[in-house]
């Protein structure tokens, strides 16, 4: 039989326009969900979260003209966040109220040593600060209570007494040394201070668990201790009623 003759078969050279075709496209495509993105805001995304739950077979929200409407557990949920949001902020202001009151009840009660700038009543964060002159609770030099400063004291834990908050009383010197048998330093003489008050308040009433002793010497002044009326106002017993921390709860589960 006679051989055919065998077809010559041209190269395509426009073949790589398809796979080029193909790379636009899937550019394309990929730019407009970038820029899709970028522009997403909450609703949006709250939108697309309900579209993939249904999807998913999960139907917890729907959405009616772009509106989010949440199921019964959800409503419930939700309540029951906002009512322990509520609680904790009445609690917080009670708490501050309570605060204030003991404040006010302390200058009150002390108006006389306030007037005279032998006491002084603030107010912060960590709680109610009574500041008395250690000349009208102490001679010089020495930790034992005098026996004016006793009733004064009783005053102040009568009022104290009354509340169950933490309280810190330190004592603080001026930078003149002392250098005493009995004590040796502004550290001795300021921690004995302390002890001496919170041994008053202790038998005024209060409980000793409620109660801190601290002297800090001449570490921490009110006033430069380069004159007579600096050094003065530094020597001082403090005397803080600590804000307490606020009742946690336990975190709402959720549904």
């Amino acid at each position: 039989m006679p051989h055919r003759k065998k077809r010559f078969e041209h190269d395509n050279h426009d073949r790589w326009m398809v796979s080029y075709a193909d790379f636009i496209t899937l550019l394309f495509a990929f730019f407009v969900v970038m820029y899709g993105i970028s522009s997403v805001n909450e609703n949006k995304y709250k939108v697309f979260n309900v579209a993939v739950n249904k999807a998913f077979g999960n139907n917890s929200a729907s959405t009616e003209g772009g509106t989010i409407h949440l199921t019964e557990e959800e409503m419930y949920f939700k309540s029951l966040v906002d009512r322990r949001n509520a609680r904790l902020a009445e609690k917080q202001r009670k708490l501050e109220e309570r605060m204030k009151n003991l404040g006010d009840t302390l200058n009150k009660k002390m108006a006389g040593f306030v007037k005279n700038n032998l006491m002084n009543v603030s107010q912060s964060s960590r709680g109610v600060t009574l500041d008395i002159n250690a000349s009208i609770l102490f001679k010089p030099g020495e930790a034992k209570l005098q026996i004016e400063a006793m009733d004064v004291l009783s005053d102040v834990a009568k009022i104290l007494a009354r509340e169950n908050m933490q309280i810190e009383v330190e004592g603080h010197t001026d930078n003149l040394p002392i250098g005493t048998n009995q004590f040796p330093s502004n550290w001795e003489l300021s921690s004995a201070r302390a002890s001496s008050v919170v041994r008053l308040f202790i038998d005024e009433g209060i409980a000793a668990n409620r109660l801190k002793a601290t002297g800090f010497a001449d570490n921490f002044p009110v006033l430069p201790n380069d004159t007579i009326e600096g050094r003065a106002r530094n020597r001082r017993v403090a005397v803080t009623v600590l804000t307490p921390e606020p009742e946690a709860e336990k975190p709402v589960a959720a549904p």
